[in-house]
């Protein structure tokens, strides 16, 4: 379903104009969830950092945050309707007031539990223990590096940031992360820090793993690469640089139909800080929430209306299907 919707965000209209709409690009077809397998949770826009190519255009000045409430909804939801796995994510989820109780409290449903986690909010207060408390609950650690390079990540996530998530590896693989035979999976998030997509991820991760062990000793599991999304911050440096029209003509150049059948909007739903209902996490940035007939709120969710569901689709869903595809867990496709 092509949203006719028109999204405006600080003047300029906030989904790129392509050549082609994406529902064009699928011949016309609707695109439809097959199950909901993942409950997605933005617990809401605060970080101790303001990334270059953030699509969440999170800072430390956002003040939207999850309240217990809503979080007793999502835990409800995972309960009553056993959705095996809960991804948290912001913002820097730690952040938040609740977000311990959200994962002690799903871990006593037996939820696999993913927490997407910036490495440097481990040095803000009361956070140095946050590798004892992931490990202590099983917690999946999905963690942004944008290179092995100080340089690079530096220039995307800010001065200092590199040498900060060094030392944050480090804690995680003293509690055990990434070492093999722990059950402790720490998994990295490689973006590209231009306008351009990401290389083969089996090709990167090799070098991600080389490279951290020769220069520092460390280990992690699995690099996921992730295409930047021209989506809120990340479109506002496109605009900047004169890289928007480029940009998109470059996502529709490598439109890769293999992608379509393993795009993360067909087996999840995202929820917001307030609660509210999208088909992935990009989609909530945009404001571009589910079908008009399905519940809006987690609060009335039920999984029979959402296993299969219409998705709404725009042209930012060219980054998801740009050569190898894109996902929360990385490349979808050969």
């Amino acid at each position: 379903m092509q949203t006719a919707v028109q999204i405006t965000r600080n003047g300029k209209p906030a989904l790129p104009d392509s050549p082609v709409s994406f529902s064009e690009k699928l011949g016309g077809a609707e695109l439809y969830s097959y199950a909901i397998d993942t409950l997605q949770v933005n617990v809401g826009k605060l970080c101790n950092q303001a990334c270059k190519h953030c699509h969440v255009d999170a800072s430390p000045r956002r003040t939207e945050i999850m309240t217990r409430q809503t979080i007793d909804e999502c835990l409800r939801v995972l309960r009553d309707f056993k959705i095996p796995t809960l991804d948290i994510t912001g913002g820097a989820p730690e952040l938040i007031p609740d977000f311990r109780y959200f994962v002690t409290e799903a871990r006593k449903l037996n939820a696999k539990i993913i927490v997407r986690h910036n490495l440097t909010v481990m040095f803000e207060p009361n956070q140095t223990d946050l590798p004892k408390f992931f490990a202590e609950n099983e917690c999946e650690v999905v963690c942004s590096l944008p290179y092995f390079l100080a340089q690079q990540t530096d220039a995307q996530r800010g001065a200092g940031v590199f040498d900060k998530s060094i030392e944050a590896l480090k804690k995680l693989n003293a509690v055990g992360y990434g070492i093999e035979g722990s059950g402790l999976i720490l998994n990295l998030v490689y973006n590209p820090t231009g306008a351009f997509l990401p290389p083969a991820q089996s090709s990167i991760e090799a070098d991600f793993h080389r490279e951290l062990l020769n220069r520092y000793d460390l280990h992690f599991n699995n690099l996921f690469t992730i295409t930047n999304m021209p989506v809120a911050r990340y479109l506002d440096y496109l605009r900047r640089s004169n890289n928007e029209e480029k940009y998109m003509r470059k996502l529709l150049g490598a439109f890769n139909p293999a992608t379509i059948e393993g795009l993360m909007c067909r087996n999840q739903i995202s929820v917001d800080w307030r609660g509210r209902l999208f088909d992935c996490d990009f989609n909530q940035m945009l404001e571009l929430n589910v079908s008009a007939n399905l519940p809006q709120t987690i609060f009335d969710f039920d999984l029979e209306k959402f296993a299969r569901r219409p998705i709404i689709t725009a042209n930012h869903c060219f980054g998801c299907t740009a050569g190898s595809g894109s996902s929360c867990g990385g490349a979808v496709a050969a």
